[in-house]
């Protein structure tokens, strides 16, 4: 059984920075994405990031480049950065896994809180 362990959320001010990490009990290079998502009671779970196992990532458009995704070999964590991070950024933060095969499986941590307020 799989397990991610996401850890790094927290209470910032508006532009501040956070780094999300996702420690996973397995190889993070052994799955075929990994990504990030995120929720409010607003809203339903939102893409926010992924990265392949080819290093391709994707984003949410609406970020505008304020957040990173990557990956830490040496600690095996799928990394989050966000930095200049807005009101509408809070929400709680996933991390996912998918591997592809007969059947393909996907993977959720329990999710880190991010607030942003003043």
């Amino acid at each position: 059984q799989v397990q991610l362990v996401e850890s790094g959320g927290g209470l910032v001010q508006p532009g501040e920075s956070l780094r999300l990490s996702c420690e996973a009990s397995r190889s993070i290079f052994s799955f075929n994405v990994m990504g990030w998502y995120r929720q409010t009671p607003e809203m339903q779970r939102e893409f926010v990031a992924t990265i392949s196992s080819d290093g391709t990532t994707n984003y949410l458009d609406s970020l505008e480049g304020r957040f990173t995704i990557s990956r830490n070999s040496a600690k095996n964590t799928l990394d989050l950065q966000m930095n200049s991070l807005k009101r509408g950024d809070t929400a709680v933060y996933y991390c996912n896994a998918e591997k592809w095969g007969d059947p393909d499986t996907t993977y959720w941590g329990q999710g880190t809180q991010v607030t942003v307020s003043s």
